[in-house]
């Protein structure tokens, strides 16, 4: 039977991890460049417009989305795309990901990695699991479905993108 410190130490690893990805790194990306739209911005300021389907915070320029497969911006309309922590929440990743790429001449995905367990395994806000220790990519990476999360946020009244 693991002892009280182990499972601390345990915890606080998760922890660490989670910071590392979702704040540190997260924060560096959002600072290399002004995003032309920051898809699915919760909180942060891409410097350009900034659009979700609520509203988090007050992020300047911000654009309430209705519908994330049909976004109301032209095609092509953006120099670069952000997409931060959005497409693991999301039922149809390649469906959102080629609407990205209609508004978007460069579109930048940012997931959570395979080290950041206590992300990778959220069944409540997380549908998918990608399969890559990268934190960026270009394109989605191959992934598999997060087992019984559909279910569980149906169940916790979660919108369902589908």
């Amino acid at each position: 039977m693991p002892c009280a410190g182990t499972v601390l130490g345990v915890f606080a690893v998760l922890w660490a991890l989670n910071q590392l990805s979702y704040r540190f790194l997260k924060a560096r990306i959002l600072k290399k460049r002004e995003w032309g739209l920051n898809i699915c911005c919760g909180k942060t300021d891409g410097g350009g417009v900034n659009a979700d389907i609520v509203r988090h915070a007050d992020v300047p320029r911000f654009q309430c989305i209705e519908d994330i497969y049909r976004l109301p911006f032209r095609n092509r309309q953006f120099d670069s795309v952000l997409c931060s922590h959005t497409l693991e929440h999301v039922e149809d990743p390649d469906r959102f990901y080629d609407e990205l790429c209609r508004v978007g001449r460069q579109v930048v995905l940012v997931l959570p990695p395979l080290w950041d367990i206590s992300a990778v395994l959220n069944f409540f806000e997380h549908r998918w699991i990608f399969l890559t220790f990268k934190k960026v990519h270009e394109r989605p990476p191959r992934r598999i479905r997060l087992p019984l999360a559909r279910a569980l946020q149906q169940r916790l009244g979660q919108r369902i993108h589908s």
